[in-house]
């Protein structure tokens, strides 16, 4: 197997870096990589390898030394491995990392030195095994992303997660702190913050994904446009988008390839993006007036899918009941029948959006599939007949008989007793029961139609439904009508007049209240950390004031959560519940403090308002009327009605436990 290398600068030298043949030795050699090599790192001294990640747009390599000196605080040398080939330099590191990770992890496996985590087994006498580092990295990698966002336990360990969040939700943060403030000193920091995120697993979960996203590929050429100044053409590239190019275009990485170094670096980009191969690899129609390139001309009829025909056939494979192509090929659709319209056919310049579909092609064909193939079979085989088995009209199928068992049962009476017999005799349910049953059927069948009969042949014109429900559409209030009439009620019948009235006035109740919470709303609202938008001044109350009363409000729900998880811990420490009763009353008193604070700002937008309309007075005689001031005491109060109800049901829970006498 041949050894993987790369071209790689190290201190600013170009030089490549390759391992030796032994796999003992990591070693870098100054160009021409000719000479004896200049950095020379025995693989048994390496402590830790980092690789930049994949959206990063440098590719550098980090390889730490073990340090020479055993004593604490010593950190090993680290050396530097920046992979600058044009072609490909990412993959020239994964090689290179990966035949590293897989010779460090057999040298380590039967290191007695290395801790072992509980449950590893131990090295065997091949050489089984691994290092604490390398299992967990073997586990990490064999878990998956996708199966460590949903693990919760591994969410609550990640420190750097949470630090990640706390950076980026301000409010979050903020909450964080003025509960670590009031933490006890009994309750060390790791099992607050155990407490505190247990909780907050949604939050980390949603910030693990988005933070692991990685940015997909994009079409480099469409965003890049040179520039002439003064005569001379600027442009500006990196090697992150050379590489981009050289990968999705495979024709310009050959004419790269067949003429650098004949022709310079610079000269070559430059003329690349003023011909007309450029222009037809964007997708814009290439005219006459355009300039030519005798270097690039030639190339333009090449073909500009090699390496990326296999990928492409092989997503593009359609199962052939529904292949329109191969039908027509069998039937000889391409062999006879008419020709095809002028407009059908194919033009000799390549529209664009066929280019911009290639492009596309070549960008999805490196781009692992998220979904599995629906005419595929559970071992991953296509199979025709589930693709048939989806076609189907399974309306035009027949009923499908039922499968269901029926179960015929004797003597049933014996298993279910009727209500006759498992009723008690002294009830008043078994006395009517009783006397319904001695009751002939038809009798009291004859009896109700007689007496609708009467009723129907009375001149008095019947019964009144409406009454007997309690309903009068001639009144508007029937708490006055005639005490005299039957039916009439203090609690209202359902489907009355009051009742409805009681039901529209509750509705409307809700309706304004809910008007009113919205009332000056300003267009910038607060985002909280579970992506609701609230408003900056909910009634009325001014923005700062608002603000430290969503904080307020977070830090006692806090408190709240904590109170009950310690009230219902049987283990819990006395002293540590006492606090948070404590806490639970010095929240009240930060409620009470917004609230003061509130009015005063009131008081003074009142007087202010109230000087303008003296000064307005003054000046054209006209009263204005006095508007009513909002956003005081009493909305405060209002905006924490929930949350100070909580807190008394808290308090008169922790007074009826008997645990503070």
């Amino acid at each position: 197997m041949e050894l993987p290398q790369g071209r790689a600068t190290y201190k600013k030298k170009d030089g490549v870096l390759t391992l030796t043949e032994d796999k003992k030795f990591l070693i870098w050699s100054p160009l021409p990589a000719n000479g004896p090599p200049t950095v020379s790192l025995a693989l048994e001294r390496i402590l830790n390898l980092q690789q930049t990640p994949d959206t990063a747009p440098k590719v550098i390599l980090k390889v730490i030394e073990k340090p020479k000196s055993t004593e604490e605080g010593q950190a090993g040398a680290a050396f530097l491995f920046q992979f600058t080939s044009p072609t490909d330099a990412r993959a020239e590191a994964n090689a290179i990392k990966a035949l590293l990770s897989q010779i460090l992890f057999e040298l380590r496996g039967n290191d007695p030195s290395v801790p072992k985590p509980i449950g590893t087994p131990q090295a065997d006498a091949n050489g089984a095994g691994a290092s604490a580092a390398m299992s967990f990295a073997s586990t990490v990698n064999s878990k998956g992303p996708t199966v460590r966002w949903f693990d919760d336990n591994a969410l609550k360990a990640d420190l750097e997660l949470q630090r990640s969040l706390l950076n980026k939700d301000d409010d979050l943060a903020q909450t964080y702190a003025q509960a670590l403030s009031l933490k006890p000193p009994s309750i060390s920091d790791a099992a607050f913050d155990a407490q505190f995120w247990s909780t907050r697993i949604g939050l980390l979960r949603a910030h693990a994904i988005e933070v692991n996203q990685k940015k997909g590929a994009y079409n480099v050429l469409s965003t890049i446009k040179p520039r002439t100044e003064d005569g001379e053409v600027k442009l500006s590239l990196n090697p992150e988008q050379i590489q981009t190019i050289l990968h999705q275009h495979p024709l310009v990485r050959r004419i790269y390839n067949e003429n650098v170094p004949k022709v310079s670096v610079a000269t070559f980009w430059s003329k690349f993006f003023l011909s007309k191969l450029c222009k037809k690899l964007r997708g814009e129609r290439v005219t006459d007036i355009d300039n030519t390139e005798p270097l690039f001309d030639k190339y333009l009829n090449a073909p500009n899918d090699m390496g990326f025909t296999s990928k492409i056939n092989a997503a593009q494979q359609l199962p052939h009941i529904i292949d329109i192509n191969a039908n027509e090929e069998n039937q000889g659709g391409f062999k006879s029948g008419n020709r095809k319209d002028v407009e059908m056919r194919p033009r000799a310049n390549v529209p664009i959006i066929r280019t911009l579909n290639s492009i596309s092609e070549k960008i999805m064909a490196d781009v692992a599939p998220s979904d599995l193939d629906p005419s595929a079979g559970p071992n991953g085989i296509p199979d025709d007949t589930r693709t048939i088995e989806e076609l189907t009209l399974r309306d035009l199928r027949g009923e499908t008989p039922s499968s269901r068992i029926i179960l015929n049962l004797k003597e049933q009476s014996a298993l279910f007793p009727t209500n006759t017999q498992t009723a008690q005799p002294n009830s008043t349910n078994a006395t009517d029961q009783a006397l319904f049953a001695q009751q002939d059927p038809t009798g009291v069948l004859f009896e109700v139609q007689a007496d609708l009969d009467m009723v129907d042949e009375d001149p008095s014109g019947g019964l009144d439904l409406r009454k007997g429900i309690g309903v009068n559409d001639d009144s508007d209030d029937e708490a006055n009508a005639d005490p005299t009439t039957p039916h009439v009620t203090a609690t209202p019948h359902i489907g009355s007049h009051n009742a409805r009235l009681a039901a529209k006035n509750q509705i409307l109740s809700s309706l304004k209240k809910r008007q009113a919470e919205n009332t000056s709303l300003s267009s910038s609202g607060i985002t909280t950390s579970s992506g609701t938008t609230l408003p900056a001044e909910p009634l009325t109350i001014p923005a700062s004031i608002s603000h430290q009363c969503y904080l307020t409000n977070a830090s006692t729900v806090e408190f709240l959560r904590q109170f009950y998880n310690t009230f219902s811990d049987k283990n819990a420490n006395q002293q540590e519940l006492r606090y948070y009763v404590d806490a639970l009353g010095k929240s009240r008193e930060r409620i009470e403090a917004l609230a003061e604070e509130a009015e005063k700002l009131r008081r003074e937008r009142e007087q202010q308002v109230i000087d303008e309309a003296f000064a307005r007075f003054k000046k054209t005689g006209v009263k204005g009327k006095r508007p009513k001031i909002r956003g005081g005491r009493e909305d405060v109060l209002g905006l924490f009605e929930q949350t100070l109800a909580g807190l008394k049901i808290a308090e008169r829970v922790w007074e009826q436990s008997g645990r503070g006498r």
